[in-house]
Formats: C-alpha cells, structure tokens, sequence
C-alpha cells in the first residue's frame, strides 16, 4: 500500500459512517491511527459524535469546527424499494440538498476542513454504450440518477468558491458480500438461476469495497487532487463477463439470461436505469495521482470479498 505519511493524526468527520463504505472507512482509519467522528442525526452509542439534523440544517456550529477532513456519504438507499414519485424526491433531497445545507453550515466555520469528500456516483455519466469516460466526459442526459448525480456536486459548490478542496468521488458498483448490489446477486447465482441482464453488452463499472476505502484515504491524503474522482477499478467488464465470472468464482452453472422487457415489468425506471444502462468508466485520476489497487481484475475482487 502507498504510504502517506503525516505529522499528526486528522481529525475526521463522516456522515454515513454507518452504512457499507462508512463503516469500512471508519474502521480503516482508526487503524490507520485518525481521529474519527460520527456525523448523525441523533446521539448513539459512540462517544465522538457530531448532531445535525440534514432535512432542517439544525446544528450546532461549535461542534463542527476544527476537523481536517469531512467526508460525507449519507443519503437515501438508491437501490431500495420502488422508484415511486415520492421515493425519487427522497433520494434527490437527501442528497442534493443535504449536501447543501452541510456545504451552508461548514462556510459558516472561522476553522473549516481542509478537505470536503462527497460522494457521488458514475451513473452521473449516463447510458454511453462501449464509450470510454474519464472524469472530464460530460454528464448523462435523460436520467435520474444522472440528473441526481449532477446537482449532488452542485450543492457543495460553495465550499469550492470559498477555497476549500473539495472533492467528488463517483462511486461504480461497489463489489461486497456484506451490501450493496453484489449481496443482492449472490443469492440466484448460488442458486444456480443467475444469469446474464438483458443483451448482457451493458458495462459494469466495478469496484472491490477495500479499493473503495483505499480511495477515499488516498483523495484525502492526496492535497492537490480534487474535483470528479471515479472511484472505479481500471478493467471495467460487459455484464456477460460479469455474470459468467461470478457463477464460477461460486463454482455453479450460469442461469439463463434475464430478459430486458421483464426487468422493465419488474423493475420499471429503476431497472432501466440501474441494470441495463452501460457505463464504462476508468479511475483516470486515480491512476495519475498514483493510486495503487488492491484488486484491479474482477476474478481477485470476487475471490476476495464473496
């Protein structure tokens, strides 16, 4: 692993600390020796704690100043339940606009982070088919998630006029046993009866949960890397590939194919956008920056977290 090496340990706040990625942040950097602080709604059992209120921007102002980095990952689950009107305004508003109203409240600070890490996602690019995207492609156009990825990163624009680094990390499918799309996987394939989505063509832009807090330290620790990171490893594959490697790595037969029409009848906009769109992505930043992966081919990733 790269070394960064630091005088003193940074005081750290994240939100979302207890979902997939913030909990494996969180352990991760307790190990790595920082300070570690909880951003939530209400006081739990951890002693270092940070209260806010996201739907009203009620806090108190004290308790966020002094911290190096604020890392926030907290928003409404995009994969669960049903894309119904009122489902979409939560998602759009606990992202978009939480992230505002905590981008108001760290402009407030006379000792602001120097690091603001927001998370983002690569569904901000669209449905491209087999076109190659870095962080400069320009954003999707007619979706959802795209549109909801687009003001994410808008919303904190004012930390970035105030001259705070701020980054944005475009997270691919995030490949964990324990969450996520590939826990929701896992249970046809062991079963025998997964198999590939649709024409199978579609790009999966993936990565291994480690890589994904790799990241995120390295973006922290990396002073002059800001604005759109993908946080994708670099051999993003078609969802043909895909399947066929995990029912192997589960040493089973692949299922047969899940038409497209009956993920339309299922799933709606939801599966339209989340399992037949193709998004090819490459950690072009990363790799400049000098990110090194953990898990850079599917085979080692699916090896190491199933």
């Amino acid at each position: 692993m790269k070394k960064y090496p630091f005088e003193k340990p940074y005081k750290v706040l994240i939100s979302g600390s207890h979902g997939l990625i913030g909990k494996n942040l969180g352990y991760f950097l307790e190990f790595m020796g920082h300070d570690v602080w909880h951003l939530n709604r209400e006081k739990r059992d951890e002693d270092k704690v940070v209260v806010w209120d996201p739907e009203s921007g009620a806090c108190n102002l004290q308790d966020f100043e002094g911290f190096d980095a604020v890392i926030h990952l907290a928003g409404e689950n995009i994969g669960k339940g049903w894309w119904t009107k009122r489902k979409k305004q939560r998602v759009l508003k606990s992202r978009a606009e939480g992230t505002e109203r905590l981008a108001k409240v760290i402009g407030k600070l006379s000792q602001p982070p120097q690091a603001f890490i927001s998370a983002s996602a690569v569904g901000y690019y669209g449905n491209r088919g087999n076109e190659l995207l870095n962080e400069t492609s320009g954003p999707g156009k007619g979706l959802f998630i795209s549109e909801v990825c687009k003001r994410w990163e808008q919303a904190s624009r004012e930390l970035e006029d105030r001259g705070i680094r701020v980054a944005h990390t475009r997270f691919g499918m995030v490949l964990s046993a324990a969450g996520g799309a590939l826990k929701q996987m896992l249970r046809p394939f062991k079963w025998g009866v997964g198999g590939k989505i649709g024409s199978g063509h579609q790009y999966i832009s993936w990565v291994a949960i480690d890589d994904v807090v790799g990241a995120l330290y390295h973006v922290m620790m990396t002073p002059d890397l800001k604005g759109a990171v993908n946080v994708v490893a670099p051999n993003p594959v078609p969802n043909t590939i895909f399947s066929k490697k995990l029912a192997k790595i589960l040493n089973r037969w692949l299922g047969p194919p899940l038409p497209e029409f009956v993920v339309r009848l299922l799933m709606g906009q939801k599966g339209e956008e989340l399992l037949l769109t193709s998004t090819r992505v490459e950690p072009q930043r990363l790799n400049e920056s000098g990110y090194n992966f953990h898990y850079p081919k599917l085979s080692q990733a699916l090896d190491h977290v199933i």
